[in-house]
C-alpha cells in the first residue's frame, strides 16, 4: 500500500510532499519540497496490520491539513483524466500569463496544476514569475499532448528522452520524472 501527497498554496510558499509505503511491517514515510531531496523515516511495527492502521492515520493526519493526492505516474485508468484536466489548467493559466493578470483564476488554476503535476518550484515560489512566457506553457502543453498520443512504451522514451528502441517493455510514465523537461527555463 503506498499514496503520494502535495501541498500546494502558491502564496504561501508550499509546494510540499509526503509519501508513504507499507512493506510488510514497516511503513516509510518520505516528505520534503518537490524537486529536493526527500527526507525518510521507517517506522518498524510488529505487524502488517498495525502499519496499515498507522499508514490510514497519517494519511488522514495529511489529508485535514489540506494535503491532496497526486498522480505521480500515468496509469491505464485515471491518467488520461489527469492529462487532461492538466491541459484545460494550462488553457486558462496561458492568458493570464499573456495578460500578466495573475489574480485569483491564476492562483486557483497554478495550484491545481500543481497538484496534478509535482514540479519544482524551489524554496521561495514567485508565482507570477512560474510562468515567464507563454511559450512556456505551450512547450508543456505540447509535452501533455504527446502523452496522449504516444503509446505509453514510446511515451517512457519521450519523457526520459531514450531512444524507444531502449524500452524492452511496457512502463508507466511518470509525471515527476518529466518535471525536469517542463521547467526547462528554472
Amino acid at each position: 500500500m503506498e499514496i503520494y501527497l502535495v501541498f500546494v498554496d502558491t502564496i504561501q510558499n508550499s509546494n510540499k510532499f509526503w509519501a508513504a509505503i507499507v512493506e510488510d511491517g514497516n511503513l516509510t514515510i518520505q516528505w520534503g519540497q518537490v524537486g529536493y531531496q526527500a527526507q525518510t523515516k521507517v517506522h518498524q511495527l510488529v505487524s502488517y496490520q498495525r502499519a496499515i492502521a498507522k499508514f490510514h492515520n497519517l494519511v488522514a493526519e495529511k489529508k485535514a491539513k489540506g494535503y491532496s493526492e497526486s498522480q505521480p505516474e500515468i496509469d491505464a485508468s485515471r491518467s488520461v483524466a489527469d492529462i487532461r484536466r492538466a491541459i484545460q489548467l494550462l488553457n486558462i493559466i496561458r492568458p493570464a500569463v499573456a495578460l500578466q493578470n495573475f489574480g485569483d483564476t491564476y492562483i486557483s488554476a497554478l495550484n491545481e496544476y500543481l497538484k496534478i503535476v509535482p514540479t519544482p518550484l524551489g524554496m521561495q515560489i514567485n508565482y507570477h514569475r512560474v510562468y515567464r512566457t507563454v511559450a512556456d506553457i505551450d512547450y508543456q502543453q505540447e509535452l501533455l499532448n504527446s502523452l496522449l498520443a504516444t503509446p505509453a512504451p514510446q511515451a517512457t522514451a519521450v519523457a526520459v528522452r531514450y531512444a524507444p528502441e531502449a524500452t524492452t517493455e511496457p512502463k508507466v510514465v511518470s509525471l515527476k520524472t518529466i518535471s525536469k523537461n517542463f521547467w526547462r527555463h528554472l
